[in-house]
C-alpha cells in the first residue's frame, strides 16, 4: 500500500519537538521513501503537534483542518503526532475525524504499520503502541546548527505546567548515545542543547547530574564548533556549570534561565524552587564569574491571584537586572495542573494587558543596551539572507535562533555558517543591523 508514497511533515511547537519531527522523517527516509516540502504534492501529511497550551492545541487542530484541503487531490491520508495525541487522544479520536492515523510522542516505529492498517481498515489510534525511533536525524535546521534534545519529560512538577501529563517523567537520554548523535549530525558551528530541563541531565540515569561531563565530551568533538545551553533551571546552576562556561572555550556565553516571575508568593504557588533574592544572587554570581555573559529568561504574568504590586514588582526586577533577551506570556489556565484550581484567576484581558505592560519595560531596557552597542565590531554567524530586505542575517553569541534578536548585515560576500566581523552602524530593541569592512570598501569604490 505505501509503496511509492510521497511524504510531507508539518511540525509545531518547540525545538525539543521539532528534534521529535527530524527521527520521525529520518525513519522515513531510512525507509527509501521522497519527502517534500510542497504540501500538495504529499500523498501522506503527517502533523506533528503541540499541546503545551491551549493556543498551540488550537493551532495543531486548525493545521489538521487546513492539511485535509489536500484531499481530492494528491493528499490520501493525514498522520496526527505528537503531544496532542499523546495528551488526549481520548477526546482527539472520535471528534478530528480528518485525522487518518493517531501517534504519540514515542510511537515512531508503529507509523508505518498504522499507515497500512488505514488503507486496509479505516482510522488507526496507535498511541501509546510504540517506541522512539534511534534512527538518524533529517535536519530543518539550516546545515550550520542543529538541536540536541539530551533528555525528555520532566520531574519539576510547576503547578501551570501540562508536560508530566504529556512526556512523562524525566528520563535522560545515554551520554554515549547523546556523543554518536552530535558527531552524526555533520559539521556544525553551533550545537544546541534542549531538553525540559537541561540542568538536570544525569540525575536518573547516574545517579548525578553529569550535564557538565556531557558539555565536555561534545566540545571535544572536531565536528562541533560550540556548544549553547537552553533551558537551565535556576536552583541547579551551580559552580561546577558556572566554572566551565568560564573555562571552556566552546561553551557559549549565553544561558537561558527559565525563571517565571519574581515574587516569592508567586513562585511559590507555582511550585518554583527558588526566590527573588535567591535569583539576584545567581545573575550577579554569573556576571561576575563569566564576564559578558548573556542572560534570557521567560516570565508568566497573569498566574492566579497575582497583584497589580506583583507586576510592579517583577517590572522593578526587570530594571534591576537587565536580562539580554526576555519573553513573557499570560498565564494558560491549563485542566489536570494544579493551578486550574487556584481561586483568583485572572480575566484574559488583563493577563494579556500585564503581559504587554511588561514586554514595554524589557523594550526599553533593550534599546538602550542595543545603542551603546552601535559603532562595535561584533563577531556575527551568518545563519542565512533575508531577500526581501537585502541583507544577510545572523547572529553574535548573545542570540539564540528563533527567539533572539538578529544582526543584519550588508557584505561584499556572505557565507551561511562562517563568522564575520560586522560593525554595528544601527540598532533597535531587538536587532542590530551593520556592514563588514570588505562591503564598505566595495561601497567606497
Amino acid at each position: 500500500m505505501l509503496e511509492k508514497k510521497v511524504f510531507g511533515m508539518i511540525s509545531l511547537g518547540c525545538d525539543k519537538n521539532r528534534v521529535d519531527a527530524e527521527r520521525l522523517l529520518g525513519l522515513i527516509r531510512g525507509r527509501g521513501y521522497r519527502v517534500t516540502a510542497d504540501a500538495a504534492e504529499a500523498n501522506i501529511l503527517i502533523v506533528n503537534t503541540c499541546s503545551f497550551l491551549e493556543s498551540a492545541r488550537k493551532e495543531a487542530i486548525e493545521t489538521v483542518l487546513d492539511c485535509n484541503a489536500y484531499r481530492g487531490g494528491n493528499l490520501e491520508k493525514i498522520v496526527v503526532s505528537g503531544c496532542l495525541p499523546q495528551k488526549f487522544i481520548g477526546e482527539l479520536f472520535p471528534a478530528l475525524t480528518e485525522g487518518d492515523v493517531f501517534l504519540g510522542c514515542g510511537d515512531a516505529d508503529k507509523l508505518f504499520d498504522a499507515l497500512e492498517c488505514s488503507y486496509t481498515e479505516g482510522r488507526v489510534n496507535a498511541v501509546g503502541q510504540g517506541k522512539e525511533t534511534d534512527a538518524p536525524r533529517v535536519l530543518t535546521t539550516p546545515l550550520h546548527y542543529a538541536y540536541l534534545k539530551i533528555a525528555d519529560g520532566c520531574s519539576n512538577h510547576c503547578t501551570y505546567c501540562l508536560i508530566p501529563k504529556i512526556r512523562g517523567k524525566y528520563r535522560s537520554y545515554p551520554m554515549e548515545q547523546l556523543i554518536a548523535e552530535a558527531e552524526n549530525l555533520g559539521e556544525l558551528s553551533e550545537l544546541i542543547l534542549v531538553a525540559q530541563d537541561t540542568t538536570r541531565y544525569g540525575e536518573d540515569l547516574y545517579g548525578r547530574r553529569r550535564l557538565v561531563d556531557l558539555i565536555r565530551a561534545l566540545t571535544a568533538l572536531e565536528n562541533i564548533g560550540s556548544v549553547r545551553l537552553l533551558y537551565c533551571y535556576p536552583d541547579v546552576i551551580d559552580d561546577e556549570l558556572i566554572e566551565e562556561l568560564a573555562r571552556n572555550e566552546k561553551l557559549v556565553k549565553y544561558l537561558d534561565i527559565p525563571l517565571q516571575h519574581s515574587e516569592d508568593r508567586v513562585l511559590k504557588l507555582m511550585n518554583r524552587k527558588g526566590t527573588r533574592a535567591e535569583y539576584a544572587a545567581l545573575l550577579e554570581k554569573l556576571r561576575a564569574r563569566v564576564p559578558g555573559i548573556a542572560l534570557r529568561s521567560t516570565f508568566i504574568a497573569g498566574f492566579p491571584t497575582e497583584t497589580e504590586e506583583e507586576v510592579l514588582a517583577l517590572a522593578s526586577f526587570l530594571r534591576e537586572q537587565k536580562l539580554d533577551n526576555c519573553g513573557f506570556f499570560a498565564y494558560s489556565r491549563e485542566p489536570d495542573t494544579p493551578a486550574y484550581k487556584l481561586k483568583g484567576q485572572i480575566p484574559a484581558r488583563e493577563k494579556h494587558r500585564r503581559v504587554k505592560f511588561l514586554y514595554k519595560v524589557q523594550r526599553e531596557l533593550a534599546l538602550s543596551a542595543q545603542k551603546r552597542r552601535v559603532g562595535s565590531v561584533e563577531r556575527v554567524l551568518c545563519d542565512g539572507v533575508d531577500y526581501e530586505r537585502e541583507y544577510f542575517v545572523g547572529r553574535t553569541y548573545r542570540s539564540a535562533p528563533e527567539i533572539d534578536g538578529v544582526v543584519c548585515f550588508h557584505a561584499a560576500e556572505a557565507q551561511q555558517g562562517e563568522w564575520y566581523d560586522v560593525k554595528i552602524t544601527r540598532a533597535d530593541a531587538y536587532d542590530l543591523y551593520g556592514e563588514t569592512e570588505d562591503y564598505k570598501d566595495e561601497s567606497a569604490q
